[in-house]
C-alpha cells in the first residue's frame, strides 16, 4: 500500500473516532480529565495527551478537552493528531488560536498551501505576525512568487513586523536564486535587530559567497563574533576563506521558509510566551522541516525548562553525528540525563564526546564539571587539565577552568596543587569574587597566611556583598583570627541571606558560643542539624560534629580533637 494511502486511512480513523457517538461515562471522563490537567500543569504531555484522549472518548462535544489534547499533541510533535483535533475544534465553532494553529501546521506539512490560505484569509489563521508570514511563504509555496512578495510587503506595513518582514523577503528571494535581490534587502539595514542574529549573518554570508563576495562574508563574521566561534561558524568561514561557494541552505523552498518563520517567532517571543507555548512553535519548525537542528535544540532547551527531561534527551538525539552543533546537542543531552538522576549515561555520553570532540575546551570542561559535581575529583583534575590544554595560547576564559581545577585539587587535599591553581586563576581575573573567596576561605582552613586571607575575602564581600558563601566566609575568617566580636555581624548577615543552609548555621552557632552566647550557640547548631542534608552530608556541615557540640559545647570538642582553644585573649574575653 502506497505511504499517503495508508496516511489517508489512519487519518480517517483518527476522524471517526471523533465523530462516531459514544456512550458517556461522567465518572471516567472526569477522573481521566483532572488527571489529563494535573499531567498538563506539570509539563507531562505524554500524559496529559494520554488521559484529555481518554476523556474524549467519553464526551467528544467539549472543546476545552480537544484542546487541551491538541496542545499536549503538538508539545509531543504529534501534528497528525492535533490536526485532526483542531478541526474537530473548529467544526464546534470554537474560536481557537490553538486549534487553528494545529490545522495550519497539520496542513503546511502535507503541503496544502492553498487551504492554509484560505484558512488565514477567513479569518482562522494563528494571528499578527504569524498569519502574514505563513501566507507569504504559502503563496511561494504555490509558484506565485509575485503574490509572495506583495504579501510580505504587506507585513512590512504592521507596526513593529518590519524587520521580519525584511528577514523573511530576502530568504525568500534567495530560496529562488535572487541573490541579488536578497543582498539588497540586507544591506539596506530594515531588518533591524533581527540582522543581528545568528542565522541572519549565516544566511547573509552564504548569500555573499553566492555573489562571488566570499571576502566581505569573512568579514561579516569577523566582526560579528569573537575569534572563539562555535564550530558551526568556524566551518563556514573556513569555507568562505577557502574561495568555496558556499551554498544557500537557510531556506531552499517555502517548506524551510515556513519552518523558518516558526523559528524566529519563537525567538522573537522568547520574553512574552511561556515555555510551552514556545515549545509549540519550535516543534511545528522541526515538523516542517526536520533538519532544523537550531529548532531541535531549542525544543530540546524547552523540554528541559518544563521539566521533561526525557523528551529534552530525545529531541537532542535527533542531532546528526557529521553536525557542527552535535557537541552542543550531546552537552545538552548530558544535562538533561543528569537532570533526571541518570548519572551513568550522562558520564557516558560526556566520556563519548571527549573521544570525538577533546579538542573543544567546553567539551572537556563540561566532563570535568560533571567529574566535580560526582565527587570524582582526581578524574575532573585530568579533564580540566586537558580542557586547559585545548587553548593554542593563554586565555582569560581559561580562570574557571583553574579555578576549578584548584576545587577539584583542594577537595583531594592535594593543597599546593590547588593554590597554585587559585592564583593562576586570579592572574587571569584579579576580581572574581568567587576565586577570592574560595582561596581565601582555604587559606582560613589551612591556618595559614591569615591577614592575606582576611584581605581576599573583604575584597570579594565588596565585589559581591550579598553573596551568603562570601559573608560567611569572612565572618569566619575574623573568629579564625580570634576576632569574635567583630565575626558576629557577618555571619547574622550571612545567616540573614541563606537562612536555611547547615553550614552557615553552624558558623553562627560556633561565633556565637565564642563570644559567651551559649544558648544562642545551642539554638543554631540545632538548626544547622535540621537542615543537613543526611544523603549529601557536606565536608564543612558533619552532623556528628553539630551533635557533639550541643552536648558537651565547642570548647570540649575542640579539646577532644586536640585543635587549639578559643582564643579568648585575642577578643577581650568572654
Amino acid at each position: 500500500m502506497a505511504a499517503r494511502a495508508r496516511h489517508w486511512i489512519a487519518r480517517a480513523a483518527l476522524v471517526a473516532a471523533l465523530t462516531t457517538p459514544a456512550a458517556v461515562g461522567a465518572q471516567g471522563m472526569s477522573g481521566d480529565y483532572l488527571a489529563g490537567r494535573q499531567a498538563a500543569i506539570t509539563g507531562d504531555f505524554r500524559a496529559a495527551a494520554r488521559y484529555y484522549d481518554r476523556a474524549i472518548s467519553h464526551d467528544r462535544e467539549r472543546a476545552e478537552l480537544l484542546e487541551q489534547s491538541l496542545f499536549a499533541h503538538m508539545a509531543l510533535g504529534d501534528f497528525e493528531r492535533a490536526g485532526v483535533l483542531g478541526e474537530r475544534v473548529m467544526e464546534l465553532g470554537q474560536g481557537s488560536r490553538v486549534g487553528q494553529m494545529a490545522v495550519i501546521a497539520d496542513r503546511l506539512g502535507r503541503g496544502e498551501y492553498t487551504a492554509v490560505i484560505r484558512q488565514i484569509d477567513s479569518g482562522s489563521g494563528i494571528g499578527g505576525l504569524v498569519d502574514g508570514l505563513v501566507k507569504a511563504w504559502a503563496l511561494l509555496g504555490e509558484g506565485d512568487m509575485s503574490a509572495a512578495l506583495v504579501a510580505f510587503d504587506e507585513v512590512a506595513r504592521i507596526e513593529g513586523l518590519a524587520p521580519f518582514s525584511a528577514y523573511h523577503k530576502a530568504l525568500a528571494l534567495a530560496s529562488v536564486g535572487d541573490h541579488e535581490g536578497a543582498e539588497a534587502i540586507f544591506a539596506s539595514g530594515a531588518m533591524e535587530g533581527v540582522q543581528q542574529t545568528r542565522r541572519a549573518i549565516m544566511a547573509r554570508a552564504e548569500v555573499l559567497s553566492q555573489l562571488d563576495r566570499n571576502g566581505e562574508a569573512v568579514d561579516l563574521i569577523d566582526d560579528a563574533f569573537t575569534a572563539d566561534i562555535d564550530p558551526g561558524l568556524r566551518a563556514l568561514r573556513a569555507a568562505l576563506d577557502s574561495g568555496e561557494t558556499v551554498p544557500f541552505t537557510h531556506a531552499q523552498s517555502a517548506r524551510d521558509g515556513l519552518a523558518e518563520v516558526f523559528y524566529t517567532l519563537a525567538g522573537a517571543f522568547s520574553s512574552e510566551m511561556s515555555s510551552d507555548f514556545l515549545l509549540i512553535y519550535a516543534r511545528v519548525a522541526m515538523h516542517l522541516r526536520e533538519d532544523h537542528v537550531d529548532a531541535i535544540l531549542l525544543a530540546a532547551e524547552l523540554c528541559d525548562e518544563v521539566g521533561q527531561h526525557d523528551l529534552a534527551v530525545e529531541a537532542y538525539r535527533k542531532v546528526p553525528r557529521d553536525h557542527p552543533s552535535y557537541h552542543a546537542a550531546e552537552l545538552g543531552r548530558a544535562q538533561s540525563l543528569r537532570q533526571s538522576d541518570r548519572d551513568d549515561a550522562a558520564v557516558e555520553v560526556l566520556e563519548s564526546l571527549a573521544e570525538s570532540h577533546g579538542d573543544l575546551p567546553v567539551v572537556m570542561s563540561s566532563l570535568g564539571d560533571m567529574y566535580r559535581q560526582l565527587e570524582r575529583f582526581e578524574d575532573a583534575v585530568g579533564a580540566y587539565s586537558d580542557a586547559i590544554a585545548a587553548f593554542d595560547s593563554p586565555d582569560t576564559a581559561q580562570w574557571f577552568l583553574y579555578y576549578a581545577r584548584g576545587i577539584s585539587q583542594e577537595r583531594q587535599g592535594n593543597w599546593d596543587e590547588a593554590e597554585a591553581d587559585f592564583r593562576q586563576s586570579l592572574d587571569l581575573n584579579p576580581e572574581q569574587p568567587q576565586v577570592l573567596n574560595y582561596l581565601g576561605y582555604s587559606l582560613v582552613e589551612e591556618q595559614e597566611n591569615l591577614e592575606e586571607a582576611l584581605d581576599l575575602i573583604e575584597r570579594a564581600v565588596e565585589l559581591s556583598p550579598d553573596s551568603g558563601y562570601i559573608v560567611d566566609s569572612l565572618g569566619w575568617a575574623l573568629y579564625r583570627l580570634g576576632r569574635y566580636e567583630e565575626a558576629v555581624g557577618h555571619m547574622e548577615r550571612a545567616a540573614e541571606l541563606m537562612p536555611i543552609d547547615p553550614v552557615v548555621n553552624d558558623h553562627l552557632g560556633d561565633v556565637y558560643w565564642a563570644v559567651g552566647r551559649e544558648r544562642e550557640a545551642e539554638f543554631m547548631w540545632q538548626r544547622a542539624l535540621s537542615f543537613v542534608d543526611h544523603e549529601d552530608v557536606s565536608q564543612d556541615a558533619d552532623p556528628e560534629r553539630i551533635r557533639r557540640k550541643i552536648e558537651v559545647g565547642l570548647d570540649a570538642v575542640l579539646a577532644e580533637e586536640g585543635a587549639p582553644p578559643l582564643d579568648v585573649a585575642a577578643d577581650g574575653g568572654r
